[in-house]
Protein backbone atom coordinates (compact mmCIF):
# COMPACT_ATOMS: atom_id res chain seq x y z
CA UNK A 1 0.00 0.00 0.00
CA UNK A 2 1.16 3.72 -0.89
CA UNK A 3 2.86 5.79 1.58
CA UNK A 4 1.06 8.44 2.78
CA UNK A 5 -0.11 10.75 -0.23
CA UNK A 6 2.49 12.10 -1.64
CA UNK A 7 3.92 11.94 -5.19
CA UNK A 8 6.22 9.08 -6.63
CA UNK A 9 9.21 11.81 -6.29
CA UNK A 10 8.84 12.57 -3.16
CA UNK A 11 8.52 9.55 -1.51
CA UNK A 12 11.36 8.29 -3.56
CA UNK A 13 13.39 11.46 -2.06
CA UNK A 14 12.66 10.11 0.91
CA UNK A 15 14.20 7.03 0.27
CA UNK A 16 17.44 8.52 -0.11
CA UNK A 17 17.20 11.08 2.74
CA UNK A 18 20.30 11.23 4.97
CA UNK A 19 22.20 8.48 2.95
CA UNK A 20 25.68 9.61 2.10
CA UNK A 21 26.40 8.97 -1.59
CA UNK A 22 29.32 8.39 -4.28
CA UNK A 23 29.35 10.84 -7.11
CA UNK A 24 28.30 7.82 -9.32
CA UNK A 25 25.43 6.81 -6.88
CA UNK A 26 23.86 10.17 -7.19
CA UNK A 27 23.98 10.01 -11.17
CA UNK A 28 21.80 6.92 -10.08
CA UNK A 29 19.67 8.42 -7.83
CA UNK A 30 19.31 11.90 -10.22
CA UNK A 31 18.27 8.92 -12.57
CA UNK A 32 15.40 7.34 -10.73
CA UNK A 33 13.98 10.79 -10.24
CA UNK A 34 14.13 11.66 -13.43
CA UNK A 35 11.79 8.89 -13.80
CA UNK A 36 10.04 8.48 -10.67
CA UNK A 37 6.76 7.61 -12.67
CA UNK A 38 8.51 4.57 -13.70
CA UNK A 39 11.30 3.69 -11.70
CA UNK A 40 9.68 0.73 -9.38
CA UNK A 41 9.48 -0.79 -12.94
CA UNK A 42 12.77 -0.46 -14.65
CA UNK A 43 15.91 -3.42 -14.23
CA UNK A 44 19.11 -3.11 -12.97
CA UNK A 45 20.12 -2.81 -16.79
CA UNK A 46 17.76 -0.01 -17.65
CA UNK A 47 18.77 2.01 -14.59
CA UNK A 48 22.50 1.52 -15.54
CA UNK A 49 21.73 2.53 -19.16
CA UNK A 50 19.86 5.75 -18.55
CA UNK A 51 22.06 6.46 -15.78
CA UNK A 52 25.09 6.19 -17.91
CA UNK A 53 26.91 3.37 -15.06
CA UNK A 54 27.65 0.15 -14.88
CA UNK A 55 24.65 -2.65 -13.63
CA UNK A 56 26.99 -3.23 -10.86
CA UNK A 57 26.98 0.41 -9.71
CA UNK A 58 23.31 0.08 -9.63
CA UNK A 59 23.32 -3.04 -7.49
CA UNK A 60 25.90 -1.10 -5.06
CA UNK A 61 23.42 1.96 -5.28
CA UNK A 62 20.69 -0.48 -3.98
CA UNK A 63 23.31 -1.81 -1.24
CA UNK A 64 23.74 1.71 -0.13
CA UNK A 65 20.05 2.23 0.35
CA UNK A 66 20.22 -1.10 2.71
CA UNK A 67 18.90 -4.15 0.31
CA UNK A 68 20.24 -7.04 -0.85
CA UNK A 69 20.35 -6.04 -4.23
CA UNK A 70 18.76 -3.59 -6.82
CA UNK A 71 15.59 -6.36 -7.03
CA UNK A 72 14.85 -5.83 -3.51
CA UNK A 73 14.96 -1.92 -3.98
CA UNK A 74 12.75 -2.01 -6.79
CA UNK A 75 10.08 -4.25 -4.49
CA UNK A 76 10.51 -1.21 -2.39
CA UNK A 77 10.06 1.52 -4.81
CA UNK A 78 6.62 -0.63 -5.95
CA UNK A 79 5.72 -0.91 -2.27
CA UNK A 80 5.97 2.67 -2.14
CA UNK A 81 4.02 3.07 -5.34
CA UNK A 82 7.08 4.92 -7.27
CA UNK A 83 6.83 3.65 -10.68
CA UNK A 84 3.04 3.61 -11.78
CA UNK A 85 3.16 5.31 -14.22
CA UNK A 86 4.18 5.30 -17.97
CA UNK A 87 7.73 3.67 -18.82
CA UNK A 88 10.12 6.12 -20.17
CA UNK A 89 9.81 4.01 -23.81
CA UNK A 90 6.13 4.27 -24.03
CA UNK A 91 4.38 6.79 -25.67
CA UNK A 92 4.76 8.36 -29.12
CA UNK A 93 7.71 9.38 -31.39
CA UNK A 94 11.16 9.64 -29.54
CA UNK A 95 10.01 14.29 -30.00
CA UNK A 96 6.99 14.07 -28.59
CA UNK A 97 7.75 11.96 -25.66
CA UNK A 98 11.11 14.50 -25.10
CA UNK A 99 8.38 17.09 -24.96
CA UNK A 100 5.98 15.23 -22.72
CA UNK A 101 9.00 14.44 -20.33
CA UNK A 102 9.18 18.14 -20.62
CA UNK A 103 5.75 18.60 -19.64
CA UNK A 104 6.37 16.41 -16.79
CA UNK A 105 9.53 18.51 -15.12
CA UNK A 106 7.35 21.51 -14.85
CA UNK A 107 4.40 19.47 -13.30
CA UNK A 108 7.16 18.71 -11.00
CA UNK A 109 8.23 22.33 -10.74
CA UNK A 110 4.81 23.47 -10.08
CA UNK A 111 4.43 20.97 -6.93
CA UNK A 112 8.04 22.39 -6.08
CA UNK A 113 6.33 25.85 -5.93
CA UNK A 114 3.74 24.97 -3.42
CA UNK A 115 5.73 26.64 -1.19
CA UNK A 116 5.51 30.09 -1.47
CA UNK A 117 6.79 31.00 1.37
CA UNK A 118 10.15 29.77 0.74
CA UNK A 119 10.30 31.16 -2.64
CA UNK A 120 9.67 34.73 -1.46
CA UNK A 121 12.44 34.26 1.47
CA UNK A 122 14.64 33.95 -1.73
CA UNK A 123 13.50 36.90 -3.18
CA UNK A 124 14.04 38.86 -0.23
CA UNK A 125 17.84 37.73 0.17
CA UNK A 126 18.54 38.13 -3.71
CA UNK A 127 17.08 41.53 -3.86
CA UNK A 128 19.20 42.39 -0.84
CA UNK A 129 22.25 41.88 -2.05
CA UNK A 130 23.77 44.63 -3.63
CA UNK A 131 25.38 44.19 -5.98
CA UNK A 132 24.03 41.13 -6.85
CA UNK A 133 26.85 38.27 -8.42
CA UNK A 134 24.81 35.04 -10.78
CA UNK A 135 27.18 32.50 -11.75
CA UNK A 136 26.65 30.49 -14.84
CA UNK A 137 29.60 28.23 -16.71
CA UNK A 138 29.31 26.49 -19.49
CA UNK A 139 25.32 25.18 -20.40
CA UNK A 140 24.35 26.94 -17.41
CA UNK A 141 25.98 30.55 -18.96
CA UNK A 142 22.70 31.38 -21.20
CA UNK A 143 20.32 30.94 -18.52
CA UNK A 144 22.47 33.22 -16.49
CA UNK A 145 22.62 35.37 -18.95
CA UNK A 146 18.87 35.32 -19.70
CA UNK A 147 17.91 35.95 -15.97
CA UNK A 148 20.72 39.02 -15.54
CA UNK A 149 19.35 40.39 -18.81
CA UNK A 150 15.93 40.57 -16.95
CA UNK A 151 17.05 41.43 -13.71
CA UNK A 152 18.98 44.62 -14.72
CA UNK A 153 15.79 46.34 -14.90
CA UNK A 154 14.73 45.70 -11.69
CA UNK A 155 18.17 45.61 -9.66
CA UNK A 156 20.70 48.48 -9.69
CA UNK A 157 23.59 46.13 -10.13
CA UNK A 158 23.24 42.15 -11.62
CA UNK A 159 27.15 41.04 -12.45
CA UNK A 160 27.20 37.83 -14.64
CA UNK A 161 29.61 35.41 -13.71
CA UNK A 162 29.92 33.53 -17.21
CA UNK A 163 33.42 33.18 -17.60
CA UNK A 164 35.95 30.32 -15.42
CA UNK A 165 39.39 30.83 -15.33
CA UNK A 166 41.70 32.75 -12.45
CA UNK A 167 39.81 35.76 -12.94
CA UNK A 168 36.40 34.23 -11.70
CA UNK A 169 37.63 33.96 -8.03
CA UNK A 170 38.89 37.21 -8.02
CA UNK A 171 35.13 38.67 -9.56
CA UNK A 172 33.64 36.59 -6.27
CA UNK A 173 35.84 38.21 -4.15
CA UNK A 174 35.37 41.96 -5.85
CA UNK A 175 31.84 41.58 -5.35
CA UNK A 176 31.84 40.88 -2.15
CA UNK A 177 33.91 43.53 -0.94
CA UNK A 178 31.31 45.80 -3.18
CA UNK A 179 28.60 44.92 -0.64
CA UNK A 180 27.55 41.50 -2.49
CA UNK A 181 25.61 39.14 0.25
CA UNK A 182 24.07 36.37 -2.18
CA UNK A 183 25.07 34.72 -5.27
CA UNK A 184 22.40 33.30 -7.24
CA UNK A 185 24.05 30.03 -9.05
CA UNK A 186 23.09 27.99 -11.79
CA UNK A 187 24.08 24.12 -11.79
CA UNK A 188 23.42 21.90 -14.23
CA UNK A 189 24.73 18.66 -15.83
CA UNK A 190 27.85 17.97 -16.20
CA UNK A 191 28.49 20.04 -13.27
CA UNK A 192 31.45 21.58 -14.28
CA UNK A 193 34.31 21.08 -11.47
CA UNK A 194 34.88 24.96 -12.06
CA UNK A 195 31.76 25.84 -11.05
CA UNK A 196 31.49 23.81 -8.00
CA UNK A 197 35.04 25.25 -6.99
CA UNK A 198 33.12 28.38 -7.41
CA UNK A 199 30.64 28.03 -4.97
CA UNK A 200 32.95 27.12 -2.36
CA UNK A 201 34.73 30.38 -3.21
CA UNK A 202 31.92 32.20 -2.51
CA UNK A 203 30.87 30.66 1.26
CA UNK A 204 34.35 31.44 1.57
CA UNK A 205 33.93 35.33 0.56
CA UNK A 206 30.93 35.24 2.85
CA UNK A 207 28.35 35.27 0.44
CA UNK A 208 24.94 33.11 0.85
CA UNK A 209 24.75 30.71 -1.98
CA UNK A 210 21.42 30.46 -3.91
CA UNK A 211 21.65 27.08 -6.55
CA UNK A 212 18.95 26.55 -8.81
CA UNK A 213 20.07 22.99 -10.11
CA UNK A 214 18.36 20.03 -11.83
CA UNK A 215 17.59 17.57 -8.72
CA UNK A 216 17.35 17.28 -5.34
CA UNK A 217 20.50 14.92 -5.05
CA UNK A 218 22.84 17.24 -7.48
CA UNK A 219 26.60 18.33 -5.97
CA UNK A 220 25.34 21.66 -5.38
CA UNK A 221 23.62 20.57 -2.08
CA UNK A 222 27.02 20.46 -0.71
CA UNK A 223 27.95 24.03 -1.31
CA UNK A 224 24.46 25.79 -1.35
CA UNK A 225 22.42 26.93 1.53
CA UNK A 226 19.67 27.06 -0.51
CA UNK A 227 18.62 24.99 -3.10
CA UNK A 228 15.89 25.26 -5.57
CA UNK A 229 15.73 22.11 -7.78
CA UNK A 230 14.32 22.28 -11.31
CA UNK A 231 14.81 19.42 -13.58
CA UNK A 232 15.95 18.99 -16.96
CA UNK A 233 15.09 17.26 -20.14
CA UNK A 234 17.15 14.12 -20.66
CA UNK A 235 15.88 12.69 -23.68
CA UNK A 236 16.98 14.30 -26.62
CA UNK A 237 21.35 14.77 -27.99
CA UNK A 238 20.99 17.81 -25.59
CA UNK A 239 19.23 18.63 -22.37
CA UNK A 240 16.87 20.94 -22.53
CA UNK A 241 16.25 23.24 -20.02
CA UNK A 242 12.76 24.63 -19.91
CA UNK A 243 12.38 24.15 -15.79
CA UNK A 244 15.57 26.19 -14.82
CA UNK A 245 15.10 28.28 -16.60
CA UNK A 246 10.89 28.61 -15.94
CA UNK A 247 12.03 28.65 -12.20
CA UNK A 248 14.93 31.12 -13.07
CA UNK A 249 11.50 33.74 -13.51
CA UNK A 250 9.92 32.60 -10.58
CA UNK A 251 13.02 33.46 -8.64
CA UNK A 252 12.86 37.02 -10.37
CA UNK A 253 9.18 37.71 -9.78
CA UNK A 254 10.28 36.51 -6.17
CA UNK A 255 12.86 39.68 -6.31
CA UNK A 256 10.36 42.16 -7.66
CA UNK A 257 7.91 41.05 -4.96
CA UNK A 258 10.44 41.74 -2.39
CA UNK A 259 10.76 45.71 -3.07
CA UNK A 260 7.85 46.33 -5.32
CA UNK A 261 8.03 50.26 -5.47
CA UNK A 262 11.50 50.04 -6.61
CA UNK A 263 10.47 47.22 -8.70
CA UNK A 264 8.02 49.51 -10.32
CA UNK A 265 10.12 52.98 -10.10
CA UNK A 266 12.63 50.96 -12.15
CA UNK A 267 10.52 49.52 -14.82
CA UNK A 268 8.87 52.93 -15.65
CA UNK A 269 12.29 54.62 -15.68
CA UNK A 270 13.33 51.80 -18.43
CA UNK A 271 10.31 52.37 -20.56
CA UNK A 272 10.59 56.23 -20.64
CA UNK A 273 14.32 55.66 -21.39
CA UNK A 274 13.45 53.23 -23.93
CA UNK A 275 10.48 55.28 -25.57
CA UNK A 276 12.93 58.45 -25.74
CA UNK A 277 15.32 56.39 -27.83
CA UNK A 278 12.89 54.25 -29.65
CA UNK A 279 14.35 50.90 -28.95
CA UNK A 280 11.40 48.83 -30.01
CA UNK A 281 8.73 49.15 -33.14
CA UNK A 282 5.83 48.83 -30.91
Amino acid sequence: MNESGAAPTDRLLDLLHGVRLTPTQRRIAHCLVQHAGAAGYLSAAEVAELAGVSQPSVTRFAMALGHDGYPALRRRLRELGVGGGVRPADGNNPLQRAVHAEMGNLDRLAGELADADRIAEVGKLLAASRPLPVLGLRAAAPLAAYFAYFAAKVHPDVRVLDDGGSLLADRLEQAAAAGATALLAFVLPRYPRETLDSLREARDAGLTVVAITDSPVSPAIDHAEVVLPAAVGTDLVFDLHTAPMTLAMVVLQAICDAAPAETQARLEAFESSAARRQLFLS
